[in-house]
């Protein structure tokens, strides 16, 4: 027998390799009926997987973020089944769950294209498949058996992927109908529960994020496991589209992008300019009583400062690259962040502890590199600037610092009516010895301070 206990504390007792179906069913048959997942021990299984030991089990309905997550993994491969059917000869990238539905990554054979036209076919072969009820088997399998069986299906991205980034003993596939893809799960334990889906949107996609390596077809969707659900998705997305920014910029003639200018790098029109303007005295107007002191720090900075700093090491991959000089043997960067330049003027002087805390403050432009695929009106851009602020104390002034800093938050909150916020605390890895300076005193003390704040 094995113990299981579920999350109100209660125990129960059942046959060891009891799964999770079976524990529902024991539980209640409605809700046997709508669970699609698993926790075991705090990693999300299928439902027939077998429990052969004491463990902390949850179960979880497609309204539960792991029960969705789930559903929407199988419906992945749901389309990545149905792409196969439609288009012969089509190569599979990778094909993950998203925070609203999922996406898969495809190259399909030369010729090939697919568009919004084919938005609607790709839906109902989907749907077709899905009414077979086809199970979803789950199966371990060794480095070299992998590399075969998608080298027989000529699959060279999951050939790359299992010859780069899989070791043997860690390497499971999921087969549903003729379709099998690598994939740790978890998955429903079958496509039938799958009654409504929607492909909402095509997109260009460099293999692994590499903007050197060819571009994939991205091809978005999302499911439901009742035809209700997605119609009441469908109609809060126009309501969405209407309240679009970037749909209200352009009617309003807030913001313009160009592509002579480049990608993500928005120009301010004379109203949206004047708004900018307004919200920034706000907050000058709000930081005032705080005594903050305002600075101007120049685009770009030497390389240097930000390899002294570690963020060239930590983040460099996100920046522009550095910028040579013609005649002089230096390196300047687009500034991608403020902390370095306001630790310069920390230092550009002694400083005694009666100067503390020193409050500095910012309206700094930034520039970061962000891919082609991953910008999207003014939320993801290569430059945008930040009400930045750096502020430098003693221990001792820590929490009272921190609980202004969480004042003015409020208050902006306040005046535009922000209501349903969550604050989260992240804390430091003490193994992540090169990421983290400070002692571990220090980070224990500021993180307390912190915690007591909030």
């Amino acid at each position: 027998m094995v113990k299981i206990t579920f999350p109100d504390g209660s125990v129960r007792e059942y046959e060891q390799g009891v799964t999770g179906l079976q524990i529902a069913e024991s539980i209640s048959p409605a809700l046997a009926r709508n669970v699609v997942s698993c926790g075991v021990n705090g990693e999300t299984v299928e439902l027939n997987r077998p429990i052969n030991e004491d463990a902390n089990v949850e179960l979880y309905k497609f309204e539960d973020e792991q029960g969705k997550h789930t559903f929407w993994h199988t419906s992945a491969h749901l389309l990545a089944e149905a792409l196969q059917e439609l288009y012969p000869g089509i190569q599979f990238g990778f094909g993950p769950a998203v925070e609203s539905g999922f996406f898969y990554d495809v190259m399909p054979a030369e010729g090939q294209v697919i568009s919004e036209n084919d938005f609607a076919k790709i839906e109902a072969k989907m749907l077709e498949l899905a009414k077979k009820n086809e199970p979803v088997v789950r199966k371990e399998v060794s480095k070299a058996d992998a590399l075969a069986e998608f080298k027989a299906d000529g699959q060279e991205y999951k050939c790359e992927h299992i010859e780069q980034d899989l070791e043997d003993g860690t390497i499971t596939t999921y087969t549903q109908g003729n379709f099998t893809d690598l994939c740790r799960g978890p998955h429903l334990m079958n496509t039938g529960l799958i009654k409504a889906v929607k492909i909402t949107s095509v997109a260009g996609a460099f293999w692994r994020g590499d903007a050197k390596r060819e571009q994939m077809t991205r091809i978005y969707g999302i499911s439901f496991p009742k035809k209700k659900m997605l119609d009441e998705y469908l109609v809060i997305l126009e309501e969405a589209k209407k309240r679009d920014h970037r749909k209200i910029g352009k009617e309003m003639e807030l913001f313009m992008f160009s592509e002579r200018v480049g990608k993500g790098l928005p120009i301010w029109l004379p109203k949206g300019a004047q708004l900018r303007l307004r919200l920034q005295e706000l907050l000058r107007s709000l930081l005032k009583p705080y005594n903050y002191q305002e600075v101007i720090c120049p685009g770009i900075g030497g390389k240097s400062l930000y390899v002294t700093s570690g963020h060239y090491a930590h983040y460099g991959k996100d920046a522009f690259q550095p910028i040579q000089t013609p005649e002089e043997d230096e390196e300047y960067m687009l500034k991608p962040m403020n902390c370095p330049h306001h630790c310069e003027i920390y230092a550009r002087k002694p400083r005694s502890y009666k100067d503390l805390p020193l409050r500095i403050a910012e309206f700094g432009t930034v520039f970061r590199y962000e891919k082609s695929g991953e910008l999207h009106g003014l939320t993801r851009v290569r430059t945008f600037t930040q009400d930045d602020a750096h502020i430098f104390v003693r221990s001792d002034q820590v929490k009272s610092e921190f609980e202004n800093v969480i004042d003015v938050i409020l208050k902006v909150f306040k005046i535009f009516g922000f209501e349903n916020y969550e604050a989260q605390i992240s804390l430091h890895d003490p193994k992540d010895t090169e990421k983290y300076i400070g002692s571990d005193e220090i980070w224990e003390e500021s993180e307390n301070a912190i915690r007591e704040a909030c």
